[in-house]
């Protein structure tokens, strides 16, 4: 059982180094370009309008491509966050599939005894109610 969740959790972290040294190369050649663009940009309107055309239409292209990329980056970060959550979802019903684990369970109610364990679980899941419902806001992005 944790054999699979070490191999998912090695191959999240290769997937992710990949895709990031990948970003720094396409980031590093997008901004050359978008350099480029905009000193050619600038040049032209100084020529053509002046010096306060051109200083505000480099501003423009700048904000345009932020929120290119930032608009970017919220889509990437919501498709991480769902299909982590449908990943923990899977993996928390696969553990509670497992025959393994129902028979150690039933073992552990045999060992302990039903009338000791009905106030132990009441605890947990008083535990586990106000942990689920700690963090019911998605919208919050964490703190980076």
């Amino acid at each position: 059982m944790f054999g699979r969740v070490i191999d998912d959790f090695k191959k999240s972290t290769g997937t992710a180094l990949r895709l990031t040294s990948l970003a720094v190369a396409v980031a590093a050649a997008v901004f050359i370009t978008i350099s480029f663009l905009c000193a050619a940009a600038f040049v032209y309107v100084l020529q053509t309008y002046g010096l306060i055309q051109a200083c505000l239409t480099g501003a423009g292209v700048f904000l345009i491509v932020a929120l290119v990329v930032a608009s970017f980056y919220i889509v990437k970060k919501n498709r991480a966050r769902a299909r982590a959550a449908e990943v923990a979802k899977s993996t928390a019903h696969t553990a509670l599939a497992d025959p393994m684990l129902v028979a150690v369970g039933v073992q552990v109610i045999r060992a302990i005894g039903v009338k000791k364990l009905i106030p132990i679980l009441a605890v947990g899941g008083l535990a586990l109610g106000l942990l689920a419902g700690r963090n019911t806001s998605v919208d919050e992005a964490p703190a980076e």
